[in-house]
This record gives C-alpha cells, structure tokens and sequence, in this order.
C-alpha cells in the first residue's frame, strides 16, 4: 500500500517533505505534484524505479525520462548547453517546459535516449515540487502520470491512491495541479524542436 501525504500548496509542512525524501532516497516510487501535472518520481541512480515507471506506463526504451531540478545550476550538471541554447532555457525557467539536451556523464546510461544520448530535463515553478527537491539535493527521475490508453493524466491525489495503491510507495497530495503535460523542446540538434505542446508557451520557440 502505498502511503498518502496531505501537503498544503503553499506552505509545505518541513517534516512531511523530509518523511516523502527519505522514501525516495530508500528507492520508493512517489506519485507528485509538479505546475503541469502529477508525475512519477524516483531517486535519480534507482534501477528499480526506472523499470517500475516503465511498467505502469509500459514505455520502451526510446521513451526520454526526465530529470527534474532543482535550479540551472543543477540542470547544467546533467546536460550540455551553448551559450544561445543556455540564453532561451533560461529565460523560460521555471516553468513547465521539458527540454531535450545531450548528457553529461553525470547522466545514468539507462536514463539516455539508447541512440541520441540525451535526456529531458527541466525545472518545475511549483513550490511542493520545490521544496522536495531542496530536501533531497538532487534531481528526481520522473515521468508524466499518463496511464497506458488514457488520454489525460490523474489529477486528484485520492484518485492515484485509489487507482494506483499496489505499485506506488507513496502519493503527495497538494490539491490538483492540472491535466497539461509541459511542452518539449528538443535543442539536441541545435536548434529548438517542438516535440510536444503543453502547458508552457511554444510561441517562443518557433
């Protein structure tokens, strides 16, 4: 059964943050609120997590996981940037915006793209989100909660412990953040590539 954190929006309670990293750091698998929508979450080297997330999502190997961070400055441990492609990610961080970017060797191989070597990345402007990551000191593994053969993700934190009690180690719940996905942006090739639109704006990047 997976355990279930009330979180006020707003002013997340310190000891239930601290409770939800330390799981995460044992190798659980959280289900978390972020400005786009709820996600699925684990310690950035855990294997486990990875093939969990995979299975409740039934994803192949070419799918792009993505790292969520805490700032740029811990963004540019994970992937490569020039000078024109650090100007546009940072004017639109944070914010509900994936990006695509070669990794550095800071990056897992079985977190890259088998083919590109890149992975997403991003960083969230959501204060429960914000505050796990501040706790935890390093980036989460994640992936949109977007159930196989559903058009939109879950929303409501009771609906993912209901639905989800038997594969999840716990459920954070701030209340409903929305069913957008965020946009991504693949700057792999240089130059930004529209790969999906969500709820961040794409118009700066045509």
């Amino acid at each position: 059964m997976a355990k279930y954190f009330d979180v006020h929006p707003d002013n997340p309670q310190a000891r239930t943050i601290n409770q939800v990293a330390d799981l995460i750091r044992a190798d659980a698998l959280v289900a978390y609120p972020t400005d786009s929508c709820y996600a699925l979450g684990c310690r950035l080297g855990s294997r486990d997590g990875i093939e969990r997330i995979r299975a409740i999502r039934r994803l192949d190997d070419r799918h792009h996981f993505t790292l969520v961070c805490q700032d740029f400055a811990q963004l540019g441990q994970f992937v490569r940037i020039d000078n024109d492609v650090f100007r546009a990610i940072k004017a639109s961080t944070p914010g509900s915006y994936t990006f695509i970017l070669p990794a550095t060797r800071e990056v897992p191989r079985m977190l890259q793209h088998p083919k590109k070597k890149t992975v997403g990345v991003r960083i969230p402007d959501h204060v429960v989100t914000q505050a796990l990551l501040t706790e935890l000191g390093e980036p989460l593994l994640s992936s949109t909660l977007l159930l196989p053969d559903e058009e939109e993700p879950l929303t409501q934190g009771w609906e993912i412990k209901d639905r989800l009690d038997h594969v999840l180690d716990a459920v954070v719940d701030s209340g409903e953040c929305g069913t957008e996905p965020t946009t991504v942006i693949d700057f792999s090739g240089g130059e930004a590539e529209i790969v999906r639109v969500g709820a961040g704006d794409p118009t700066r990047f045509e």
